[in-house]
């Protein structure tokens, strides 16, 4: 075997008529990083699976999901923007997190033809940062965005034991629905919403862009850098490109940053058990 051949066995499993495919939903698809994960760990336990990028554009998301239900050797899906809240409504049955936020980032396909979905990105945030040295218990938290990463985001740093978290929304009314949804069904207190376009980052111990603001190159950063104060950690949830225009900027101020790969390594084996695929 050459040194290349070599080299490649650890990075990617045997792909045979016998594997197991799983997948990981997006759209676009080329900011995933799930499979760049996952296979590796496949191919390092001798594991017959193979993790899939699959682009689903939102108006497609049925039709496709329909199809993956009828192949007999497809085990289940990792899912991310922007299909976390519609991969919920398509589910028969939801884990409690995922029902507490409405939103999913996993979706087992079971031989019943039911499909069930839970969400770990709030326990997989909150384990990224604690495995960085950062604990978020008693700190005041500020979260951009209120979709679905947000909801599991925010309930878990709620449970988690913040001092405080505010969600900063362009669109307030949803900012306030996820607020509603952590007071009514979460029993947290200490968690407020306001409008993106009055917020500044004053007074916080970390930021959150849970956004997909960053994606692209020419996107507008999530909350603009100039009153936060120095001892601020700025935290993204992208993971692909790792170095967002937002991180790069925190960088540069001498900020603190947190990369949005850490949400998902921290939850590779959570989400790869309750798909089955470990």
């Amino acid at each position: 075997m050459s040194k290349i051949e070599e080299s490649a066995v650890p990075l990617m499993p045997r792909v045979d008529g016998n594997s197991r495919v799983f997948g990981v939903i997006a759209h676009p698809v080329t900011h995933v990083r799930a499979p760049m994960v996952f296979n590796p760990r496949f191919a390092a336990a001798g594991l017959g699976h193979i993790m899939v990028p699959i682009d689903a554009p939102p108006a497609a998301l049925d039709g496709i999901i329909r199809g993956l239900q009828t192949v007999p050797n497809f085990g289940g899906l990792a899912v991310t923007i922007p299909h976390k809240l519609a991969m919920a409504e398509l589910c028969d049955e939801l884990g409690t997190v995922a029902r507490l936020t409405g939103a999913v980032n996993a979706v087992r396909f079971d031989p019943d033809s039911r499909l069930y979905g839970d969400n770990f990105d709030g326990a997989g945030f909150v384990a990224g940062c604690r495995g960085n040295g950062y604990e978020v218990t008693g700190k005041n938290i500020m979260m951009l965005g209120a979709g679905g990463a947000a909801r599991a985001i925010a309930a878990a740093l709620c449970e988690a034991g913040v001092r405080h978290l505010t969600i900063a929304n362009r669109n307030l009314a949803n900012a306030e629905k996820l607020v509603d949804l952590l007071v009514t069904n979460g029993g947290f207190a200490n968690v407020t919403a306001q409008p993106l376009a009055e917020t500044d980052g004053v007074g916080v111990d970390m930021i959150i862009n849970s956004t997909s603001l960053g994606l692209n190159a020419d996107d507008a950063l999530p909350l603009a850098l100039d009153q936060v104060g120095k001892d601020t950690v700025i935290a993204d949830i992208i993971m692909v490109p790792a170095e967002t225009k937002w991180l790069q900027d925190a960088a540069r101020r001498g900020l603190r940053v947190h990369y949005g790969r850490h949400m998902l390594d921290y939850q590779i084996e959570l989400i790869g058990k309750f798909i089955g695929a470990f």
